[in-house]
């Protein structure tokens, strides 16, 4: 079962946010959109180890570092994997 959130982030936050979502563990993709057009698509590997995942996003924060340069503010939308029998 996935869940699918947005929130709106200005430049300066988003390469710290998208480090912080990286390491949660529970999210399968991660989507930063500007005036509606997604600028990049980041499929995330669930239940991958922390080292792995360190080495991993080196060269994804340094692409959504480059976008954070570019943008004033931007939309994060992510996918989350929730437990099968979770009720909200």
């Amino acid at each position: 079962m996935t869940e699918t959130e947005k929130f709106t982030i200005s430049s300066d936050q988003i390469v710290e946010k998208v480090k912080e979502l990286i390491h949660q563990g529970n999210i399968r993709r991660i989507r930063l959109i500007h005036n509606k057009r997604p600028l990049i698509d980041i499929p995330l590997t669930v239940g991958a180890s922390a080292a792995a995942v360190t080495v991993l996003a080196a060269p994804i924060l340094a692409a959504v570092a480059a976008i954070a340069v570019l943008v004033n503010e931007c939309t994060i939308e992510i996918e989350k994997v929730g437990e099968a029998g979770e009720k909200k």
